[in-house]
């Protein structure tokens, strides 16, 4: 389960936190769950708000990232191309393993991994009210250290008037996504109830990188005038095809000879035969998929149930506490081939007196987990202070189980050959005070302090890994912002620790411990905010102690290896804004442009005789370095004209510069820069019995660009000769989505 140039001024659809409101109707005050692990409207950091209306805007049945790609300093990738199924975002060039998600103030990132996977809930953002997200340490939150920025989900709006809703979206690759939306309303003035359910369905653009996604969620609430309860069940059910291993360079870019010249050479008959010719050089090489496998799947479904409970009291302290469970369960299924017997700790089979050491077989890879835990929260506020406290807890269970399903010979059907229990514990408390030094003068501290006991028991490559490792972080916060008129200025410095993930702890067993990183994070910024015209201005510079990079180093298993890196940084100018040219025309956008470096680097490059048995590493020393997947430019725009009343025609841009797959800054291993355009027509009549109807158009990727988005690098030496490996995921030519919703 994937649990793993010109240079030019433009600007996205959410441009930042002020511009936000003026351009997309935002919706109301973030409910109290949220509150307390957001920052405020006078909090001293880079942020960029998403109302409801701009959620809709962008949702179009693809993964939540898709939705964020025009926010600042955002790239996306999609493992199938066309944005439905697996899903990546990073932000500043930091991963979604570093990247604090919650929802409703609630722990989203996977404890052990650390990693997002929205693919688990299929259409979530058709029950968003809001989106914040922080970019940098930002203000304390709930869960994994927040290493390069935040993103928190809140659903719990409240609707005072009954609605439904039919959103259905069709398109290219056989895209589907049909969604029913229904609520009560206020009833009786204290009860509501919401729901709605979710199919998206698509053949990806890769091919046989196929999606079938369900959801549902239902919410139900009691609001009184000083106290509410309210409890979420939702939950996501995801049957992908795999798609995540990329294309080989040499199918990408070159020719059917130049490619079979590659692999005879560098590889030998052993791993490529002419018998996969059919396969490998057949079709559209931008669509290639190496798996054949019918039933190369993952399949995994999430639960989630939520209770949340507020009151304020008369004195003017609201207080919230939230109790929570998620359930993970699911596997990937998958052919392997010649399988040595000894891997799966079984003798070798007998046949005729023959002794086999090898066999196909078909396995599944389980995981079966359970997060819960609560979290609580208090704010007050009284003349010029603002005092907000809060924390969390959380346990992980979880269960790693491998299960055989089907072997040419010698192995019995559902064969479970490892299981290995893991256990996390996450907890923080956190304070914030906000004082109002003089009238245009806001003055914010906030402090958290975070505990973490993860426990190992063994794992599928290395069973005798049996550890508890412990960790402590203080992470401090502090800023000023002044107001002046149409004008605010900022700046903050803050601290972000983390623990190394499980994978860090398995690759690394036996090679080398992994250390907790430390971001020490400084922003200044300026903003505008006035009826017509928005702008805003922010730099910062990220120090990092210790960064977890991948070097090329191998374990006794040959995977690979993330090690400790002394010293890096990121340092970056974001510039966002909007104008309403007239009542016709409006434009937004943003632009980023960063450097990002690692100060010291070794690089290891690991050696194999002609026999495939390892001999060592070739290494080699790089002084400030690219750091890998930091593009040095990030832009985005969107031109809006409404020639006529209910219509509306959208001109949206992304411009990406290269990025290196690696830490050495080498140009043949790089993903190449790229800018691309979709046009979108919408057209929202006015008719009798219905609150809203919607006709859209988009044509993605107006210009058919050939471009990736997403890559991974290896290198080695076999026999002297040095072979190197990348690996591409492309995205959709140009291609349409087009829908119907309607709303009442």
């Amino acid at each position: 389960m994937k649990r793993t140039a010109i240079l030019f001024l433009a600007a996205g659809l959410s441009a930042g936190a002020h511009a936000q409101k003026t351009f997309n109707d935002s919706a109301e005050l973030a409910p109290v769950e949220v509150q307390a692990t957001r920052a405020s409207a006078k909090a001293p950091f880079a942020r960029t708000e998403l109302g409801k209306a701009a959620i809709e805007r962008q949702n179009l049945g693809q993964d939540l990232p898709f939705v964020l790609n025009q926010t600042p300093s955002t790239v996306v990738s999609s493992d199938a191309g066309n944005g439905v199924g697996y899903t990546g975002l990073r932000i500043r060039g930091t991963d979604l393993t570093r990247i604090n998600v919650t929802l409703n103030g609630i722990p989203y990132n996977d404890p052990e991994s650390q990693g997002v996977f929205f693919v688990d809930l299929p259409d979530f953002a058709s029950s968003l009210g809001s989106i914040q997200v922080q970019r940098g340490v930002g203000t304390s939150s709930n869960g994994p250290g927040a290493f390069g920025g935040t993103i928190n989900l809140s659903t719990n709006e409240v609707r005072k008037e009954a609605y439904g809703e039919v959103l259905n979206t069709l398109g290219s690759f056989n895209t589907w996504r049909n969604t029913v939306k229904a609520g009560t309303g206020l009833l009786n003035s204290h009860y509501t109830v919401d729901a709605r359910l979710s199919r998206i369905t698509s053949d990806g653009f890769i091919d046989r990188g196929s999606s079938k996604l369900h959801s549902f969620y239902l919410s139900g609430a009691w609001l009184g005038a000083r106290s509410s309860v309210r409890f979420n069940v939702f939950s996501g059910k995801e049957k992908t095809y795999q798609a995540w291993g990329g294309i080989p360079e040499h199918k990408l870019f070159f020719n059917r000879d130049s490619l079979r010249q590659h692999y005879y050479n560098n590889l030998g008959a052993l791993y490529f035969t002419e018998a996969d010719s059919a396969n490998l050089f057949s079709g559209n090489p931008r669509r290639y998929n190496g798996y054949l496998y019918p039933n190369q799947t993952d399949n995994y479904r999430q639960d989630h149930y939520q209770l949340f409970l507020n009151h304020t009291l008369k004195g003017g302290l609201a207080l919230s506490t939230a109790f929570f469970l998620t359930h993970g369960e699911g596997y990937y299924e998958e052919y392997k081939y010649g399988q040595r017997y000894s891997a799966y700790g079984l003798p070798n089979h007998s046949v005729g007196g023959t002794e086999v050491t090898r066999t196909d077989l078909v396995r599944q890879l389980w995981l079966n987990n359970d997060l819960y835990g609560f979290t609580f929260s208090g704010t007050y506020k009284k003349k010029d202070h603002d005092i907000t406290f809060g924390g969390s807890w959380s346990r992980f269970d979880a269960q790693h189980y491998g299960n055989i399903v089907w072997a040419a010979q010698g192995i019995g059907k559902d064969h479970e050959w490892y299981r290995y229990p893991s256990r996390k514990d996450d907890g923080n408390v956190y304070a914030k005070w906000g004082f109002q030094v003089l009238p245009r003068l806001y003055l914010m501290v906030d402090g958290q302090f975070r505990f973490v006991e993860h426990s190992l028991n063994g794992t599928r490559k290395f069973p005798g890994l049996i550890t508890t490792q412990r960790f402590r972080f203080f992470n401090p916060k502090a800023g000023v912002r002044y107001e002046g008129k149409g004008y605010t200025a900022y700046a903050s410095f803050a601290v972000g620790q983390k623990e190394p993930s499980r994978n860090d702890w398995e690759t690394g067993a036996g090679i080398a411990d992994p250390r907790p990183e430390r971001l020490d994070d400084l922003e200044v910024g300026i903003e505008h905010n006035g009826k017509k015209w928005q702008a805003g201005l922010n730099g910062y510079f990220m120090n990092y102690h210790d960064q977890l990079v991948l070097t090329g180093k191998l374990n006794d298993v040959g995977d690979a290896v993330r090690v400790n890196v002394p010293r890096s940084y990121r340092l970056g100018l974001e510039a966002w804004g909007g104008i309403e040219v007239n009542r016709f025309l409006t434009l937004q956008g943003n632009i980023t442009v960063s450097r990002n470096v690692l100060r010291s680097f070794e690089d290891y490059v690991p050696k194999y005789d002609v026999n495939f048995d390892f001999a060592g590493y070739d290494t080699a020393r790089f002084s400030n370095t690219p750091i890998a997947f930091s593009p040095w430019l990030t832009a985005a725009f969107t031109a809006i004209v409404k020639p006529a009343k209910g219509l509306e025609c959208s001109l949206i841009g992304k411009g990406v510069s290269r990025q290196y797959l690696d830490n050495t800054g080498s140009d043949s291993k790089m993903i190449r820069g790229y800018f691309v355009q979709d046009a979108e027509v919408r057209y929202t009549p006015v008719l009798k019995g219905l609150r809203g109807l919607e006709l859209f158009v988009r044509v993605n990727n107006v210009w058919n660009k050939h471009y990736e988005s997403n890559g991974y690098t290896y290198s080695y030496r076999y026999d002297a000769t040095l072979v190197r490996e990348n690996f591409y995921y492309p995205m959709a030519g140009t291609n349409v989505l087009g829908g119907v919703n309607l709303r009442f």
